[in-house]
């Protein structure tokens, strides 16, 4: 018989627990059998370690586990019974439940659990997750504990992988920024863009495009500039030189490099003209390509009070979360522009032995010129790498990928598959949580739209975002270079102030020390003024950015 409430029995020492026919704590002392899992961790706990205990019933075993850990560490208790959880919250020590490197909460979804963790104790607190389990509760849900402290651990690898893409490149974002202000004069809301309910065919560059692209020619025919089709465009940067091959141009193009590598999507695009949606961190350069007035956004890549300043002085574009892809964020703008259908080709998040991309893409064209008899077209430094990892397809045949790129589908399904106006082509890549569609079908969706003329259209709009004017740009540079040169004086001992002044400037200029390796991915958090370290390292970083605002 199955018992329906938790039922305490004698044990040799305590008591016991039976819940739905499992005996939950030991029969044979489980407080020694707790406080001896603790002990198993050895003399010292390791840096930065989230301990995940599922179903803690009484709490045997926390306290010690509390006083054995180090500072830096915390203990996180999932219960995902309702009564279960009623018990522990009564018999746990309320000094326990009040500490602050403890919490116990009973949540059964991977991604609220990630988020309670970051908002209970920020971004980048841990490095690591380790289960206990300090009672035989967890075996009344063993699967979805797992998936928890599985999700758990992703979770923070992404949150230390951004760091460390934070460290390469957050100087060169906040510096792309600040030189792009100069862009928001002329540069059309995107709100001009608005596609209204025609499809919008979302492409990427993976290799799956080729079929597709192909297809499109086949079923449409003159797909050029000017030609009218009754669906709309929107591609990835690296398409875009297989778009111009095949005489298909696209309505609008999405750009977020940050580096000089993207400029080679561009390369013998003349005289093309396709309105390019920007992210304000992007490199400054594609701002000038294909027309010369790219309709911005932004994507915050850490927290910094300057994104706050721009908002209020009404220069911050519109917003996108920070997805990291640019496939990703292309069908974020797909979401907000349309209001049909959204159809997907060439996200793929893999590759082929020989195909990185799609074929007239730059890494492919680049492959093909470097082969020889001692250079192939197959890549094995990629293709057998440590990581890389054979999977199945949308179609069910293996394909190759690896951890960064499933790192991103994963994203991409939390983002997008509850979205049900999106479709996917099926092809070669990773299966995106989403109804595939077969290339036939998707092209009589696509044709079941009304015939539009999109020739230039998107260009009748070329007025400033909301209105901004290049005089509220300068009046912003010059207050942004009046707080450098302040903070450089202060720091060089030019002038004096308090040291809640310095703190306010610090903080003020985040962007000078946000890529620091011990600040990358802390959500603002920063060493005090106690650290001379880290003040002459801040030091450092000033000079650059002052020259760089005297110049805008």
């Amino acid at each position: 018989m199955i018992d329906e409430t938790p039922r305490e029995f004698a044990s040799r020492r305590g008591f016991s627990v039976s819940y739905k026919g499992k005996t939950l704590l030991s029969t044979m002392d489980p407080i020694a059998l707790a406080d001896r899992t603790v002990e198993a961790l050895g003399t010292g706990s390791a840096q930065g370690t989230l301990y995940f205990c599922p179903s803690p019933l009484f709490g045997y075993g926390l306290k010690l586990l509390l006083e054995k850990i180090r500072p830096d560490s915390a203990v996180l208790c999932v219960e995902i019974d309702e009564k279960l959880m009623a018990l522990s919250m009564e018999r746990i020590d309320e000094s326990i439940l009040k500490t602050p490197r403890f919490r116990l909460v009973q949540i059964g979804d991977p991604a609220l659990l990630c988020t309670f963790v970051r908002e209970t104790w920020g971004g980048r607190s841990f490095r690591r997750v380790e289960q206990l389990r300090l009672s035989g509760g967890w075996q009344l849900h063993p699967e979805i504990y797992d998936r928890l402290a599985d999700a758990l651990r992703r979770d923070i690898a992404v949150d230390w992988g951004n760091a460390m893409t934070l460290v390469k490149l957050g100087r060169r974002y906040a510096r792309n920024a600040l030189r792009n202000l100069v862009l928001l004069p002329r540069s059309p809301p995107m709100a001009a863009l608005n596609f209204g309910a025609p499809p919008v065919l979302v492409l990427g560059a993976g290799p799956s495009l080729d079929g597709v692209l192909d297809g499109l020619s086949a079923v449409f025919g003159d797909l050029s500039q000017g030609a009218r089709r009754p669906f709309r465009i929107i591609c990835v940067d690296t398409a875009l030189s297989p778009l111009f091959e095949r005489g298909i141009r696209p309505d609008l193009v999405v750009a977020l490099e940050s580096q000089h590598w993207n400029l080679r999507d561009f390369i013998g695009l003349f005289p093309w003209e396709v309105p390019v949606a920007m992210d304000l961190s992007a490199l400054p350069a594609t701002g000038e390509i294909l027309g010369g007035q790219p309709h911005l956004f932004f994507t915050p890549w850490t927290r910094l009070s300057l994104f706050d300043r721009l908002k209020t002085a009404g220069l911050l574009p519109e917003t996108l979360p920070p997805l990291g892809s640019v496939g990703l964020s292309a069908t974020a703008i797909a979401c907000r522009l349309s209001t049909g259908p959204i159809i997907l080709a060439g996200i793929d998040f893999s590759f082929t032995l020989d195909q990185s991309h799609t074929r007239s893409s730059p890494a492919h064209l680049e492959r093909l010129r470097r082969q020889t008899r001692f250079f192939s077209l197959v890549d094995p430094a990629a293709a057998f790498r440590k990581g890389c990892f054979v999977t199945p397809s949308k179609t069910g045949d293996p394909i190759r990928s690896n951890q960064a790129m499933k790192t991103y589908r994963d994203l991409f399904q939390r983002e997008f598959a509850g979205n049900n106006r999106i479709r996917d082509i099926a092809g070669s890549g990773l299966p995106l949580g989403l109804q595939t569609l077969s290339p036939e079908k998707a092209y009589a969706l696509l044709a079941a739209g009304e015939v539009q003329n999109t020739g230039n259209g998107n260009r009748a709009n070329t007025t400033g975002a909301i209105g901004i004017t290049t005089e509220a740009v300068t009046a912003f540079v010059r207050e942004e270079l009046a707080s450098l040169v302040q903070l450089r004086s202060i720091l060089t001992g030019e002038i004096t102030a308090s040291p809640q002044h310095l703190e306010t400037l610090l903080d003020k200029c985040g962007y000078l020390w946000a890529h620091f390796p011990d600040c990358a991915g802390a959500e603002g958090r920063r060493p005090g003024l106690s650290n001379l370290g880290f003040l002459k390292r801040v030091r450092a970083e000033i000079d650059p950015f002052v020259k760089l605002l005297q110049g805008l």
